[in-house]
C-alpha cells in the first residue's frame, strides 16, 4: 500500500524579491544581487509535501536536494520584504544547513513544516506553541 504524498507548496521564490533587486540595480553597486535574484527566479523551485522538502536550483535547475522531516533538527526563519516573504535555514542531523531564500508565505510554510518535525526540533526552532 503506497502512502500518498500531498503537495502543500510548489513554486519558485517570491516575485517581490526579484522586483526589489531590479530596483536596487539602478544603484550599480547592487548589480550582483540583481543577477542572483534573476537566476533564483528562473531556476529555483521549492516543493514542500507531506513527506519531504525538495529544492531544485543551481545553474539551469540541475541541482536537487530532498530533505525528509525526520532529518531536520532546527528551522530558522528571517522575514524579508516587510514580511511578505522570508528566508529559511533548515539544519539537518549531520550538521549541514540548507538555505531557502525568498520563500512566499514563509510563516505558513514554517507552521506546516513545524507540524512535521520532531518535538525536539520544534523546541530548537521556537515552534513550541505550534500545534
Amino acid at each position: 500500500m503506497a502512502i500518498s504524498e500531498e503537495v502543500y507548496y510548489e513554486g519558485g521564490p517570491h516575485i517581490g524579491e526579484l522586483i526589489f533587486n531590479i530596483v536596487l540595480a539602478f544603484t550599480i553597486i547592487c548589480i550582483p544581487l540583481t543577477v542572483g535574484a534573476i537566476v533564483r527566479a528562473l531556476w529555483l523551485r521549492y516543493r514542500i509535501t507531506s513527506r519531504r522538502i525538495s529544492i531544485t536550483g543551481g545553474w539551469m535547475g540541475r541541482d536537487r536536494t530532498d530533505i525528509i522531516y525526520s532529518e531536520i533538527v532546527k528551522i530558522v526563519t528571517v522575514p524579508r520584504g516587510l514580511g511578505a516573504w522570508g528566508d529559511m535555514v533548515v539544519t539537518l542531523k549531520d550538521g549541514s544547513r540548507i538555505e531557502m531564500r525568498a520563500v512566499p508565505k514563509f510563516r505558513e510554510v514554517f507552521d506546516y513544516m513545524s507540524d512535521k518535525i520532531s518535538p525536539q526540533a520544534k523546541v530548537a526552532s521556537g515552534a513550541v506553541g505550534v500545534s
